[in-house]
């Protein structure tokens, strides 16, 4: 059986890559076999040549797997805009079918896979005949959820909007981890107990600014990840 655990954030640019690097990292340290797997990704760039899906290179080069890349990326677009909009241009529909079967595939390589969301929780990835958001693919990935938050100003809105929006649509949440987090910050420290209190939710780790590892021990390591078949 796999495990598996997706990461989402409270929006764009909060640290989802970095976050699900240092997982990934930290359970291949300790012996785990885990992988990475983005379904969709925009903005990649070209790279001698190659269409290079950055965020997973910089996971996978991370965590110290040789592997190539786009083969862990089912949707890999140039253009740096919503997943939703850069399919459109590329006219190349994002299909959840493909990435369930493509999903199977890096099931069969890996005991554990932390699987990266695109924006956050509410990202479009396809609005013509069909909508479709992340949170539609996570429900039909059946996974739990790690909401990625920033530890500063305006944080406890997005993040308890982000909260509140799986529970409303019948997505398991295992907890928070914070990134960029400074301790001696006193609004940061603020921050850190009222989310726990408005959400009901666990922070799990704070990642501090440049930090080259989280903080778990095995059995935290493991319990973030769920059994699916």
């Amino acid at each position: 059986m796999t495990k598996a655990i997706f990461i989402t954030a409270t929006g764009t640019d909060v640290g989802k890559t970095y976050i699900s690097a240092l997982i990934v990292k930290m359970m291949r340290e300790r012996g785990f076999n885990c992988g990475y797997y983005k379904p969709v990704l925009s903005g990649a760039e070209v790279v001698d040549g190659v269409l290079d899906p950055g965020d997973c290179s910089y996971v996978l080069k991370s965590a110290g797997i040789k592997s190539n890349p786009c083969e862990y990326v089912s949707y890999i677009f140039k253009p740096a805009v919503s997943p939703h909009l850069a399919s459109q241009i590329e006219n190349n529909p994002i299909k959840i079918e493909k990435i369930l079967t493509d999903f199977e595939k890096i099931k069969n390589e890996f005991e554990y896979v932390v699987v990266e969301g695109a924006g956050g929780i509410t990202c479009p990835l396809r609005i013509d005949d069909k909508i479709i958001l992340l949170s539609d693919l996570i429900k039909r990935l059946g996974l739990s959820i790690v909401i990625v938050a920033s530890s500063g100003l305006g944080t406890l809105n997005s993040t308890l909007l982000t909260a509140e929006y799986a529970k409303f649509n019948h997505i398991n949440v295992h907890g928070i981890i914070l990134n960029r987090y400074d301790g001696d910050d006193f609004m940061q420290k603020d921050n850190r107990l009222q989310m726990e209190r408005l959400t009901g939710l666990k922070i799990l780790a704070e990642a501090q600014n440049a930090a080259a590892e989280l903080k778990f021990n095995d059995t935290e390591v493991e319990k973030l990840f769920k059994e699916i078949i």
